[in-house]
């Protein structure tokens, strides 16, 4: 990648946190290894923001999602906190439909898998779409980037 608006480590704070399933897991790995292979992720030039590649920090402190943002020698560059308000019912929504997808995948023929897929890809970009109207003005992101940082928003949702 020769852009420097990128990310290139990705941290999740999961301290307090139960244990993910091997699932929930699965997904987080998958969700960092593709960002880190491929990636959208600007500050915004005109606020003084020196130009990436990016570390990533993510957790939740005092209900509040934030996102640390760091430069290669993990020195901060800016920190931000989102409500999560806006992501509660995409969330739930999305860990209901991935059960149900978990549960089908065992038993259900592939037509019927295929629809619950497709049900849980319209979940993950409304989880997206969300996710950059929050960053606005903040962060630029493509819309991969924001489906996958939502997969590790979920992450950190997870309750066990």
């Amino acid at each position: 990648m020769t852009d420097t608006n990128h990310l290139t480590h990705i941290e999740i704070d999961d301290t307090g946190l139960p244990a993910p399933t091997p699932e929930i897991d699965q997904e987080r790995k998958v969700a960092i290894f593709d960002l880190i292979e491929e990636n959208s992720f600007a500050l915004p030039a005109g606020k003084g923001a020196p130009a990436g590649p990016y570390h990533l920090h993510l957790s939740i402190r005092e209900g509040r999602l934030v996102f640390d943002i760091r430069d290669e020698t993990s020195e901060t560059i800016g920190e931000f906190h989102l409500s999560l308000s806006p992501f509660r019912q995409v969330v739930k929504d999305y860990f209901q439909i991935c059960a149900a997808y978990f549960d089908a995948v065992k038993s259900l023929p592939p037509s019927q898998i295929e629809a619950i897929d497709m049900g849980r890809r319209g979940i993950h970009d409304e989880g997206g779409v969300i996710l950059r109207e929050r960053l606005e003005g903040k962060v630029t992101l493509d819309k991969a980037t924001a489906r996958r940082l939502f997969t590790l928003i979920c992450v950190l949702h997870f309750k066990g």
